[in-house]
């Protein structure tokens, strides 16, 4: 079950996709930790690149990089660390992601919509990740 608290992060997960210059999805994140934004990140191109994730076919460009990586990698260069954190998100993680999410310690995963791959979330739930749904619905 999920509390006040992880619906409101998830809010403002599904605010934050919305500086994503991606056309074909916008996806945000939230690290918290000790009810704590420790960090935060959308999906897009990293810095110094064009703001703009898909080809001409709208198929997005292989070095975008997602919301979840960016919140990690901007973690990566505080003095934060996602040991024991929640991470939100408004689509559930890819393989690649996973990977990282366990690599981190992050301890929770809270997210809305799913990703059309299902294995990142077996890969966590397989390595004790705490993972919670939150329905669309459930946030208005």
């Amino acid at each position: 079950m999920y509390s006040k608290f992880d619906k409101a992060y998830l809010k403002m997960a599904q605010e934050w996709a919305k500086l994503s210059y991606c056309e074909r999805k916008q996806v945000g994140a939230i690290i918290v930790k000790d009810r704590m934004i420790i960090s935060d990140g959308y999906n897009g191109t990293p810095s110094g690149f064009e703001n703009c994730c898909e080809d001409e076919n709208g198929k997005t460009h292989w070095y975008v990089l997602h919301a979840e990586a960016n919140a990690i990698l901007k973690l990566a260069g505080s003095t934060q660390s996602a040991k024991g954190s929640t991470l939100y998100l408004t689509l559930s993680p890819c393989k690649e992601c996973s990977k990282l999410i366990l690599q981190a310690g992050i301890e929770k995963l809270v997210y809305i919509n799913a990703y059309s791959d299902d294995e990142g979330i077996a890969f966590l739930k397989n390595h004790n990740i705490e993972i919670i749904q939150v329905s669309e619905d459930d946030l208005n």
